[in-house]
This record gives C-alpha cells, structure tokens and sequence, in this order.
C-alpha cells in the first residue's frame, strides 16, 4: 500500500515537472491526485473560491478576464450560481482575426461583447462526467443552452476528450478539464466559440 502511495506521489510530481509546474493537467490526471485542484496559467485553482477570483490569477487567461471585466459580468460571475464556463485561453482570442478583440473591448461594443462571453456559459455545474453521459444520452451529442440563448454542442473525441461545437460549426477542444469553483467549474478551451450573430 504504502509503495503504491509512494509511486503514486512521484509520478504526480513527475508529471507536474514535465508539464512546465502549470500548463494541462486532464481530469483522469487530476482524478489520480486526489487533490481536487487543478493548476491553470500557472497558478492552482482553488475549489473554495468562485470563478472570478480563481480566473484572476491564470497567466492563461488575462484576455477573458479584461474582456469579463470590460462586459461588467464580474458581480455575475462572482454570484451564486452554479455556472460551468467554458474559458478561452490567451491563445484562443489572438487566433481571432487581427483587431477583434481591441474593437470588443470597446464601450460601444459592451452588448456585443456581453452576449460573446455569456455563449461560453452554461447554467449548472457540467463536469466531465456528466457533459459524458449526457452526451452518452444523446447518442453521441449533447445539446448545451448558454446563458445568452444559444447553443453549444458536446462530443466525445476519444475515451477521454471532449470537444465542443458552436453554431458556426468550428470546435474547440476542452484542454483542461473539471476546475472546480465555489460557484461552478471552468472548462478550459482552445477556441473562442462563436454564435451565430
């Protein structure tokens, strides 16, 4: 038992070396921790503070942050919930055409931009387990309602990815999974996802 353990302690380290101590750790990853934390942009998320807070400190996620802030869904964000978001990273929003996101964060665009980043989100807590059964319900497909009114899709891509459709039909894949919020959980995404207008 206690050389199980032992094995197990090394080879959690040994993975967080590999990784670079902050980029993806996947749920069956984070599952073998035990911790039920889970390290984004180089910091560790912490299950007992709500999204905002634990967004603030990704490296990985400054651009959502400014955009949330810029949008004013912070107070939202910081509610009760619970909420799963899907959250772009850095990378996501500087693959967008050149000048999209400085012409979101603009006052005159806070409708267009409030409306974006509420199609990332989805009322409930949606872990991978159960965006996996549902998905298993659906015959290989789950319908997703986002807090603006539209629709996402959820897929299997494999025994242990899940990829998310958007009503333009562009995917993105969920590269970290279940980040656990006093208010929800983060799905960390590759792509901005886009709703039809």
């Amino acid at each position: 038992m206690k050389r199980n353990s032992i094995k197990t302690s090394l080879f959690a380290s040994l993975l967080t070396l590999v990784l670079g101590g902050g980029l993806v750790l996947n749920t069956v990853q984070a599952a073998d921790m035990g911790h039920g934390t889970v390290t984004v942009g180089g910091q560790t998320m912490l299950p007992g503070k709500d999204i905002i807070d634990n967004a603030v400190n990704s490296a990985d996620h400054t651009t959502l942050v400014a955009a949330v802030k810029a949008a004013g869904l912070v107070d939202t964000l910081k509610g009760k919930g619970p909420f799963t978001v899907f959250a772009p990273v850095n990378s996501a929003f500087t693959a967008l055409p050149a000048g999209t996101v400085d012409t979101l964060l603009k006052p005159a665009n806070k409708a267009t931009l409030t409306h974006l980043l509420t199609y990332h989100v989805v009322a409930g807590k949606l872990d991978m387990m159960t965006l996996s059964e549902k998905i298993r319900a659906g015959g290989g497909k789950a319908e997703l309602t986002t807090v603006a009114g539209g629709k996402l899709w959820a897929m299997m891509n494999g025994p242990h990815n899940i990829t998310i459709k958007d009503e333009k039909g562009d995917v993105a894949d969920i590269t970290t999974y279940d980040v656990y919020q006093s208010n929800g959980v983060i799905q960390v995404i590759d792509k901005v996802l886009m709703p039809k207008s």
